[in-house]
């Protein structure tokens, strides 16, 4: 968590963009309003204060499984850099062990992680992928991410059933055709 000082600050400005908006912060339903919208901001960005080491904390295991492992619908809810509005969705992570597993949990973790950052998802998709590779060496790495934009759904074009799919491969599965088409139809059966 930030440290007071900092998260007064915030609160600061939140009561700023109040101000601009046109509001007035000390009316009875915003009173605590920037207090509560820092307090969340810090949440929703606390990926900054996370390492990758301290979140999967030794659970990596030996393990001779050399079969594809896919974890699904790793549910997952960011703020994309460009308007700071949500995006949500799911994330599909594939990888095929070369004498190491990693602990289930330790997926959603990373995803976390990551999401609570501002990026683009084409960005968070690749963060992903690579930490995955980096904490498990795996001989192949696969991540789907399935979102949708507040920033296209509720301002701009405003397309309500949109949604955005990213992937990134690495190793096996970017190498082998087949073994992209297997994570694909584990993952999201196509």
């Amino acid at each position: 968590m930030a440290p007071l000082d900092q998260t007064t600050s915030l609160q600061g400005l939140y009561r700023d963009i109040l101000t601009e908006l046109g509001e007035s912060p000390d009316r009875e339903g915003l009173q605590d309003t920037p207090k509560r919208a820092a307090k969340a901001m810090r949440f929703l960005t606390s990926g900054y204060t996370q390492k990758l080491e301290d979140i999967i904390n030794n659970a990596v295991f030996s393990s001779d499984t050399d079969e594809m492992v896919v974890v699904r619908n790793i549910e997952l809810y960011s703020l994309c850099e460009h308007h700071l509005l949500p995006f949500t969705g799911v994330c599909h992570i594939a990888y095929i062990p070369d004498g190491k597993v990693l602990g289930l949990s330790k997926f959603a973790r990373i995803v976390d992680m990551y999401a609570r950052r501002l990026q683009i998802q084409e960005n968070l998709t690749h963060q992903i992928a690579h930490a995955v590779q980096q904490v498990t060496e795996a001989k192949g790495v696969g991540v789907i991410i399935d979102a949708r934009h507040m920033c296209m759904m509720m301002r701009g074009v405003e397309k309500q059933n949109s949604s955005m799919t990213s992937s990134v491969m690495l190793g096996t599965l970017r190498e082998s055709v087949a073994a992209r088409k297997e994570f694909l139809a584990l993952a999201v059966g196509r």
